[in-house]
């Protein structure tokens, strides 16, 4: 295909997607997705400020923050999938393996931090490779080929930790859970750098036609969209992500467990769904799971500080998202209809 008519194939593409993805009412634009979500986060933090006075202090939100900073990052990747119509299991795998690395071969002071994290990235990445290449030229389905690869992280990670223990760096522990400036928490600027990099890709080639192979894969393929590729530069991406997470959740913790990544695993799907992104493909945004990921770790300081026990943090959790889903649905339906 020559580069003009891969050019308006794009732009046809963009055309299309645009246009369907176009709200078809002002009430629909300004309350689905990332406005209802942000809604309820402010709802909730009202009722947590409420509850503790000093949570508007600077300490309270980095800390906050730093809770919220790997299920971010993790629901981050998780939306990439999933904008795709895939999903991905392999999250659990990658963010144990890149939380027990960190702890067991810990490396000080920025210049071992700055390789830390390139050891994630690494460690995301090629795990993503392995799971584009099984599902986008294998054709292999994702559940099944992700499921595998978490299956085998989990075991790396069980060999080079068979218990929780370590110590992840001090400068990891203390530098990316602090603020800069005595203000800005760090990990709230790792996750915003992150929202901001997928809100200047959305635009590109490549963010264009990933809403339009997650829409209608053959129209998509039919538009002129490199769906391999598409599919493969996506799972490589979420894999990186979800170790940059797997990096932020050592520095929470300051140690290494096996298993850390798997409470992660459905939460993320939570988020996605909180967030309003559609787990058919096609429709959503990583922005929205980010807060979707901000109100489940919110709901569940404001579910401690109202003395409910944490047993119940889960039913608790499931009922919100269940609200927040079939509420969003409606206004998509309102929004259509008029």
């Amino acid at each position: 295909m020559s580069a003009t008519a891969s050019t308006d194939a794009s732009g046809s593409v963009s055309s299309a997607v645009r246009s369907g993805a176009a709200p078809r009412h002002r009430l629909w634009r300004l309350t689905h997705g990332a406005g209802l979500i942000f809604g309820l986060y402010v709802l909730l933090y009202a009722l947590y400020a409420y509850q503790q006075p000093r949570a508007l202090d600077t300490y309270a939100i980095a800390a906050l923050m730093n809770n919220t900073a790997p299920l971010a990052l993790a629901a981050a990747g998780q939306t990439l999938v999933v904008l795709s119509r895939g999903f991905d299991l392999s999250i659990a795998g990658v963010i144990s393996l890149s939380n027990v690395v960190l702890a067991v071969y810990p490396m000080e002071g920025p210049g071992g931090a700055l390789l830390s994290m390139l050891l994630c990235l690494f460690i995301g990445g090629v795990v993503g490779v392995v799971n584009g290449w099984l599902v986008a030229y294998l054709r292999l389905q994702s559940i099944a080929a992700t499921l595998a690869t978490m299956i085998i992280c989990q075991g790396i990670a069980l060999v080079i930790l068979n218990a929780p223990g370590g110590a992840v760096s001090d400068w990891i522990a203390d530098e990316l859970t602090g603020r800069l400036w005595g203000v800005l928490p760090v990990s709230g600027v790792v996750v915003a750098a992150v929202v901001g990099l997928w809100l200047l890709m959305r635009r590109t080639n490549y963010g264009i036609a990933l809403y339009a192979i997650g829409a209608d894969e053959p129209a998509a393929a039919l538009s002129g969209v490199n769906v391999r590729r598409t599919r493969f530069i996506t799972f490589v991406g979420a894999g990186m992500l979800y170790g940059l997470a797997g990096m932020m959740l050592s520095a929470q913790t300051a140690t290494g467990n096996p298993n850390s990544g798997t409470p992660l695993l459905l939460l993320s799907f939570a988020a996605v769904s909180l967030g309003g992104t559609s787990l058919n493909g096609g429709r959503g945004g990583l922005f929205a799971s980010v807060m979707g990921a901000a109100t489940l770790t919110l709901l569940q300081k404001v579910l401690f500080s109202s003395g409910v026990s944490s047993f119940y943090t889960g039913l608790f959790q499931g009922v919100v998202l269940i609200v927040a889903v079939v509420f969003s649905g409606l206004l998509t339906r309102i929004g259509e209809r008029k």
